[in-house]
């Protein structure tokens, strides 16, 4: 169904879960066909949010069963009310009022949203339609970080010429700071082996080990001592993550390149986590490798939150959103 067999493991490794994954964009024909192939597939359990008769209607003139799929209308659900309630107890101290509360939780982002809080999902896939902030900003609000001593940061998964790599961060943090690059790196690390694969991380920089010089190469210079040193606690050490930097990308992922830059280097020539310096590197290089190399792309899945709720790009096929529920199905096991 899909190009990669990496992709096809997630998916294997999902269909054994029986989770439910919600999806806000019911009126998206993409959206449709995915929930279709989830529900074809056995892939997840699906709820759809939109108008009921419009989505079962067109389920009927594409001749598909609605089997493992529940349609619900926001506007009319019997848990409108509690989830307002809900949205309202944990914003009020921010000043959110009731009225306000009542009106939000009618947006389907933060509907799908409050699903999740309540327990009655496990996670959600949005952003077909939506930027990443009008998916992120719920998340944030009401799944909240899982530790407080770290942010929310995003992971794409690029699948290309058979191989799979983990980047980050392409769509969340501007430009962190060396302790918040550090945390990417760590989140990172822990999205990697959630999704059953070993990090290898390369702390990208337009300098290998000194060759250049600048403000952005001490920050991952700086970033990379402090991500060790999280790694070597007592938390992370039993893992045995390998982390190095300041790297370039050639020096990261080419095993010539990488024995004239970084001899040393055990991440060298052999990375599959890159964290970059900025949102501007990681994005472009994202989509560079999607469009002029043919990759796959999944993802920004988000990291450091409570139960997962992941992006999708506005330009993306059914089949990338298949792809994307089932890497949340995997990753809501262990959040």
């Amino acid at each position: 169904m899909l190009k990669s067999q990496y992709i096809n493991d997630i998916i294997s490794k999902a269909k054994k879960l029986n989770k439910t994954i919600v999806l806000p964009e019911g009126e998206d024909e993409r959206v449709l066909k995915a929930a279709h192939i989830c529900s074809d597939e056995k892939i997840a359990k699906i709820i759809i949010l939109g108008d009921k008769k419009s989505i079962q209607d067109y389920f009927a003139k594409e001749g598909w069963s609605m089997d493992n799929i529940t349609v619900i209308q926001p506007e009319t659900s019997e848990h409108l009310g509690e989830y307002s309630d809900l949205l309202y107890n944990l914003r009020k101290e921010k000043g959110l009022s009731k009225e306000e509360a009542d009106k939000l939780a009618l947006n389907y982002n933060y509907f799908g949203t409050l699903m999740i809080k309540s327990g009655h999902a496990d996670g959600m896939v949005s952003g077909a339609n939506h930027s990443t902030a009008d998916t992120v900003r719920p998340a944030l609000q009401i799944i909240k970080s899982a530790r407080k001593d770290r942010g929310v940061s995003s992971l794409f998964i690029v699948v290309c010429n058979g191989k799979s790599y983990y980047l980050s961060d392409c769509a969340i943090n501007i430009n962190p700071s060396a302790k918040e690059l550090a945390d990417i790196a760590v989140e990172s690390a822990e999205t990697v082996m959630q999704l059953g694969d070993e990090p290898r991380i390369a702390m990208l920089s337009y300098s290998t080990y000194g060759s250049g010089k600048g403000e952005s190469v001490n920050k991952v210079k700086e970033a990379t001592d402090i991500a060790k040193a999280i790694l070597a606690s007592d938390e992370y050490k039993k893992f045995n993550i390998k982390l190095d930097g300041e790297l370039q990308a050639d020096a990261s992922l080419d095993k010539v390149v990488a024995k004239k830059k970084a001899p040393t280097s055990e991440v060298a020539g052999q990375a599959n986590t890159l964290i970059f310096p900025n949102i501007d590197a990681g994005n472009i290089g994202c989509k560079l490798l999607q469009r002029l190399g043919n990759a796959e792309l999944y993802g920004p899945m988000l990291q450091g939150l409570n139960a997962p709720v992941n992006d999708l790009s506005r330009g993306c096929f059914a089949e990338d959103i298949v792809g994307l529920i089932a890497l949340t199905a995997l990753q809501s096991t262990h959040q």
